[in-house]
């Protein structure tokens, strides 16, 4: 037996027992939130369609009608999961979950087939993506019944536009220029651009899905997922409680806290995963791990995350709301552009800090458009990130003390200053 461990350990993927193993391991990996929700399909059972599909889908390279062999056990896989949802026709209130189960079977089918055709990636995220789909069935009916009929249409509208839209963009590089205003001609990558402000607004919808769902819960949820979809409408919220009650100000600095954590995570994220093929930006990264981690520790030592706080956030779905991230992005690009090509690179970045006091997004967007196009160097890009954060930790502080309560503003200042002054030495390190 353990040779036979050994053995496989040092397989590489590209073994047929290698992924008739992983096959099955998907499989039941699949099966088990069935099992556990005692469905008529469990671990077993998903484990050895994954493998059934992989089997077939090995034999489909050597033999003459292999292809149709697969095609007969997805059909044999269809029939059964049929039988199952008439299964449930037949017990009421099961109809539903007997065909949950049904076409789960069969996509546990297809990643046993993708496994073992190669597709070993592939077949790995659609087993992830299935099983949480499964796990977070109560989540996901929940969302959807608070949904108000506006914002269906709204997220049918941005679904259009994220897309419809993005396919007919220009693939490659176009130039944007326009002498009166002395704008350098600007390398744009269309569907670059219409990538970026997609993905900021997705975090957006995504985490006010995720306040709609749990909000009120904690403190975590209420600072760092309300932060992600609108850092302004936290510490408006923070503001009130505070107002009303001076015992609310250590979960109040917490949540305030932790909206920057969320504030620097999103704008991490731009950084890193639009500049992996122009050279990532270590310089940023740093620094802005060290506002999140310093942000959660504080508020895990300071506050109790259980809290419960509500928070009332405008809906992410409108158009408005992914159109105007879209114009302070478009006037950043614009502005900055011509500063740098005026002034220098440093008036780019003096644009980003004035930008970062509305938002971090945007600037943050715009320098990694324009270092991806070689208008601006790294340097510049990182020093535009991280000042494009600060000033955003900065104004939240500034807004903290229209507040009457002092404590409250006077240790969110103490908190955000240490954080600042943390992530510049991490950068000063970084960079030396």
């Amino acid at each position: 037996m353990n040779w036979f461990v050994l053995q496989l350990a040092e397989a590489p993927l590209s073994s047929p027992v290698v992924r008739l193993v992983l096959a099955a391991a998907l499989g039941l990996f699949l099966g088990l939130e069935r099992e556990w929700s005692q469905k008529s399909a469990g671990v077993r059972t998903f484990s050895l369609i994954a493998l059934l599909g992989a089997v077939f889908a090995l034999l489909a390279d050597d033999l003459a009608y292999g292809t149709s062999l697969v095609v007969v056990g997805g059909v044999l896989v269809i029939a059964q999961g049929v039988l199952l949802a008439v299964r449930g026709l037949v017990d009421d209130d099961q109809s539903g979950l007997s065909l949950t189960t049904s076409v789960s079977m069969l996509v546990a089918y297809g990643v046993g087939a993708m496994v073992a055709s190669g597709y070993v990636l592939e077949g790995v995220t659609v087993a992830v993506i299935s099983s949480l789909l499964l796990v977070l069935k109560r989540e996901l009916h929940a969302f959807a019944d608070n949904l108000s009929r506006e914002e269906v249409r709204s997220a049918t509208e941005f679904a259009i536009l994220a897309f419809v839209v993005y396919p007919l963009l220009p693939s490659g590089t176009v130039e944007f220029s326009y002498p009166p205003l002395g704008l350098e001609p600007i390398a744009i990558e269309p569907q670059i651009v219409w990538l970026m402000v997609v993905t900021v607004a997705g975090i957006g919808i995504v985490n006010y899905a995720v306040v709609l769902t749990y909000g009120g819960r904690g403190i975590a949820i209420t600072g760092f997922f309300g932060g992600l979809a609108s850092s302004t409408a936290v510490v408006g919220t923070m503001l009130d409680h505070v107002r009303d009650d001076e015992n609310a100000t250590t979960y109040a600095v917490a949540a305030i806290l932790l909206a920057n954590a969320a504030m620097a995570s999103r704008n991490l994220v731009i950084a890193v995963a639009f500049t992996l093929s122009a050279g990532v930006l270590v310089g940023a990264i740093v620094p802005l791990v060290v506002v999140i981690v310093g942000s959660f520790a504080i508020a895990a030592a300071t506050a109790d995350w259980s809290e419960t706080v509500e928070i009332d956030l405008e809906s992410p779905f409108s158009l408005r709301y992914v159109l105007g991230f879209g114009a302070v992005f478009l006037v950043v690009l614009v502005v900055g552009s011509v500063a740098q090509a005026q002034v220098g690179a440093g008036a780019f970045v003096a644009t980003a800090f004035v930008t970062g006091l509305v938002s971090s997004a945007g600037a943050t967007t715009s320098a990694v458009l324009l270092f991806r196009a070689g208008t601006i160097d790294e340097p510049a890009t990182v020093l535009a990130v991280l000042l494009a954060t600060a000033s955003s930790i900065g104004v939240k502080s500034l807004l903290t003390w229209t507040s009457p309560n002092r404590e409250f503003a006077h240790r969110v200042a103490t908190y955000s200053t240490g954080l600042l002054a943390a992530a510049g030495a991490a950068a000063a390190l970084v960079i030396v």
